[in-house]
């Protein structure tokens, strides 16, 4: 009989089997391979199967790849025991008790930075700002100015008082900018690494503002400037009420206080174009500040060359800050203009021979190498000496700098302690000004020269410099530099700091009004604060950071409030100090900005020299 194939086709069925064993099984096998050739879906596979015989897949399906099934399993254990893993360290190290890593204690440079900063806070006048962070100071002098009729620059209000008086003095004030600025263009890294980049910026910034008033900043061409704001005269006996017969503290200054214009002032207005222009470098990113001082600096620096004259004649000036002359001025503000603006014309000016000869660059003279408030020709020859480390413009210029280069050289070789140019005290420290009173003000000066020129020569891979047929090395002029700034900071026979506040021993009577008169709401006139003067007790103010006068030649020192040759700080000397001290301070890997102070400066191609003349048989 016939039966369907429920896979399709005939399936014939015998009665009766008559098929042997073996017959049976090759037909089966006949049914198993036609079975097997076919394509079974899911349903029929299972039906040949059974549930018996139904295996685990070898593989698995991820869409877009097919991996075994072991190597699955493992790799998914190995992930999620590495998640384990890494949040258990994770929590280890927010849970575990943390050790902070302190940064090593600063040197002693560097302390004493921060406090001859403070200096510059002490000595501001005008409206202070909120945060002076020196409790004993307040508002002053809030009229200079206006009160004096004669005078038509009314609002002078702000800048510093240069001593231990009230007085303003726009010449040593601008000079002390200047050696603000320049250290901050040269050592900017340092003073961020100090934290203290944006406190030196603000101590110029209240300075140069201060400037700005003191002439008509915003025109092309001027005749007048304010030379100075409060008196000090007490010649033939006077008892005017002024800024040196009067002791009383800045809040409490009730009398006049004049105005002293000059007309015919070189010096003071190339020493305060130099100040602006220095600055506008510092500034250089505030555009709009930085463009308004370099438009004063030109304007000061016309009217110095257009109007000749010594800022200091026939008034007290003459007493107090005399200036013997305006032609390194001339040198230094030319080169100050040219790095601020990139005008070849001041480059031009600062290289003519003729000012270099009328400035006492050729000649010498027992004062030759000491930068100070009065003479800037050592400062302007180191200036100009990195153009052609760095730059080496050639014609026309190299003439004149190989010979400030090489007379720097000389300059630093007089320095050291095997030349005889300057005697030095028994404890070590150089007489630069040979004995006279007030000696750290140009030690300072020249500590910083020092080590910016081994900084210079480090900068331009030149290990040393000659003098004579001798080498010495950078190291050399370093020492010099530590040498003195430590004996200022107590390595000396008295074991005396003469910063304040530096150590534990300094002075404890500083020349200093503000300082020695308690701020107890108590208004003192003229004579009734002499007795604060002349009492032998400690200021009931410590002004923070003052750099005192310093010792005589014989390393001795008084410490007597009335004697202001040992104990009267400036703002002059402070700025040397500052100076000095952030070129020594920090890692002595940080050198100088090589570029900052050429960011104006066009590139330069050297012009070729004139043929020369034809030959004549």
């Amino acid at each position: 009989m016939y039966g369907r194939d429920p896979w399709g086709g005939p399936l014939e069925i015998h009665a009766t089997d008559s098929a042997t064993d073996d017959d049976r099984s090759r037909n089966l096998g006949d049914f198993d391979r036609a079975a097997l050739s076919r394509n079974l879906d899911e349903t029929q596979q299972s039906w040949l199967l059974g549930p018996t015989e139904q295996k685990k897949k070898k593989y698995v399906d991820l869409g877009c790849i097919i991996v075994s099934r072991k190597i699955f399993k493992w790799t998914v254990g190995c992930i999620l025991a590495a998640a384990l893993l890494a949040g258990f360290i994770t929590m280890i190290v927010k849970l575990a008790p943390r050790h902070k890593h302190h940064n090593p204690p600063p040197d002693n440079y560097t302390v004493a930075l921060h406090k001859a900063l403070m200096f510059f806070n002490a000595q501001k006048s005008g409206k202070l700002p909120k945060h002076n962070n020196v409790s004993w100071r307040g508002n002053s002098c809030l009229q200079d100015g206006k009160s004096d009729d004669s005078t038509m620059f009314k609002n002078l209000v702000g800048g510093y008082y240069d001593a231990g008086d009230a007085i303003k003095f726009n010449f040593p004030q601008s000079f002390a900018l200047t050696m603000l600025s320049w250290s901050v263009i040269e050592y900017s890294a340092k003073y961020e690494a100090a934290g203290e980049l944006t406190h030196v910026k603000d101590i110029i910034k209240w300075g140069t503002d201060y400037l700005l008033k003191t002439f008509n900043s915003s025109a092309d061409t001027i005749d007048r400037i304010a030379a100075q704001v409060g008196k000090g005269d007490t010649s033939g006996g006077s008892t005017d009420p002024n800024d040196h017969y009067c002791w009383v503290r800045p809040e409490d200054i009730d009398y006049d206080r004049p105005v002293t214009e000059c007309h015919g002032c070189s010096d003071l207005a190339a020493e305060m174009a130099a100040a602006l222009a220095s600055a506008s470098i510092v500034f250089k990113d505030n555009k709009a500040y930085s463009q308004k001082l370099a438009h004063g600096a030109k304007t000061l620096f016309k009217f110095s060359r257009d109007q000749r004259g010594r800022y200091s004649v026939g008034n007290e000036a003459e007493t107090f800050y005399n200036s013997t002359g305006y032609w390194d001025e001339f040198i230094w503000g030319a080169a100050w203009l040219y790095y601020a603006t990139g005008n070849s014309s001041y480059l031009q000016l600062a290289t003519t021979p003729g000012l270099a000869k009328h400035a006492g660059a050729f000649w010498g003279g027992p004062d030759y190498g000491v930068l100070s408030w009065d003479n800037k020709l050592t400062g302007a020859q180191v200036l100009l000496s990195r153009m052609r480390l760095f730059l080496s413009p050639g014609y026309p210029y190299e003439e004149i700098l190989k010979t400030f280069h090489n007379q720097t050289s000389i300059i630093m070789c007089s320095y050291l302690p095997i030349f005889t140019s300057f005697n030095r005290t028994k404890g070590g420290l150089i007489q630069l000004n040979h004995g006279r009173p007030q000696p750290l003000q140009y030690v300072v000066n020249a500590a910083f020269l020092a080590t910016l020129f081994s900084d210079y020569l480090e900068a331009a891979d030149t290990p040393g410099w000659y003098c004579g047929p001798n080498f010495y090395s950078t190291d050399v002029l370093r020492r010099f530099a530590e040498t003195q700034i430590d004996y200022i900071l107590g390595k000396n026979p008295r074991k005396m700091s003469y910063v304040v506040g530096f150590g534990n021993h300094y002075p404890k009577r500083v020349h200093h009004r503000g300082a020695s008169i308690p701020k107890n709401k108590v208004k003192y006139n003229c004579k009734g604060g002499w007795k604060w003067r002349d009492s032998s007790k400690a200021n009931p103010n410590i002004i923070v950071g003052a750099m005192v006068a310093g010792p005589d030649k014989h390393d001795g020192f008084h410490d007597a409030r009335s004697n202001y040759n040992y104990t009267e700080p400036t703002l002059a000397g402070n700025a040397g100090l500052v100076a000095a001290l952030v070129a020594l301070s920090g890692d002595r890997d940080v050198g100088v900005d090589k570029n900052t102070i050429f960011s104006a400066v066009p590139p330069m191609f050297p012009t070729p020299p004139p043929p020369p003349a034809p030959w004549k048989p």
